[in-house]
């Protein structure tokens, strides 16, 4: 799918997303892993918001989303409610670049669904982090058990057509291939949510 036309699905969603925020949607889990990010972080895919209550105060926060509205609707609830030294960038993560290890911590929610190239994202993150810095991933993806698994794969289409997002994406596959280090994980519902406690590379090559 074109980025074009992807980012005008998710604009469309930006009202729903911000909802999901003011009903703490998933936070048990957002909590569990988030209340680990220190430092200067990195959130890409950072939507409406969702995460903003679960940060240190203390932390400097870098949130990246593609949706201007999105964006919109963190920017104010953070001025509005959560109060965290952050910035807001606009921006397609492909169109991304820092040119040495900038962040502490990285995260991605719910956000390796919907990129075109989840792997280059993933190498991206382990870049962009410091060495041995953390990588804090909450992510969906294709079911462990193999009924839910059909399903998955045989609405993939719609999903990705109407709410801009695959729903068949191997996840555990997907980080063993990149350069990030899995240190700690769980899995829920019925192995389709995963969060993921992950290292970057101690040092880069050259």
């Amino acid at each position: 799918m074109k980025v074009d036309k992807q980012i005008r699905i998710f604009e469309k969603q930006a009202v729903r997303y911000d909802k999901k925020r003011e009903r703490f949607e998933l936070g048990e889990y957002r909590r569990r892993l988030l209340h680990t990010a220190r430092g200067k972080v990195l959130e890409l895919g950072a939507g409406a918001g969702s995460n903003l209550p679960y940060y240190d105060p203390d932390v400097a926060l870098t949130a990246v989303d593609f949706s201007p509205s999105m964006l919109e609707k963190a920017k104010a609830a953070n001025e509005r409610i959560y109060g965290l030294h952050a910035d807001f960038i606009q921006n397609d993560v492909d169109r991304l670049s820092w040119t040495k290890p900038e962040f502490d911590t990285v995260v991605s929610t719910l956000s390796l669904c919907a990129y075109r190239d989840p792997l280059n994202v993933l190498r991206k993150m382990s870049e962009w982090c410091k060495p041995g810095g953390q990588v804090l991933l909450m992510e969906h993806g294709i079911s462990s058990n193999k009924a839910i698994a059909i399903a998955q794969k045989a609405l993939d289409p719609l999903f990705c057509r109407f709410v801009g997002c695959h729903q068949n994406r191997d996840i555990l596959g997907l980080i063993t291939a990149s350069p990030l280090q899995i240190e700690r994980a769980e899995h829920y519902m019925s192995g389709m949510l995963h969060l993921l406690w992950c290292r970057a590379p101690g040092r880069f090559p050259g």
